[in-house]
């Protein structure tokens, strides 16, 4: 297995790093709903993608709401 022969530098590795942002989830009105939701998901309050109803998104087990 190949090795470096020397160590990175502290510039060079934090320049590797500068895309690794996290970046906000792009959110979008529920054509139905106008609840907000992820792109291409599920409505999570309606249930409906692209005008068919999916059913009712489930709570998890253990959240109190």
């Amino acid at each position: 297995m190949a090795v470096p022969r020397r160590r990175h530098s502290h510039a060079r590795t934090n320049t590797k790093r500068a895309h690794h942002a996290k970046v906000a989830v792009q959110t979008i009105s529920c054509p139905n709903c106008k609840a907000q939701k992820a792109s291409h998901k599920i409505c999570p309050s309606c249930g409906q993608y692209k005008g068919r109803s999916y059913g009712k998104k489930e709570e998890a087990v253990g959240e109190t709401a």
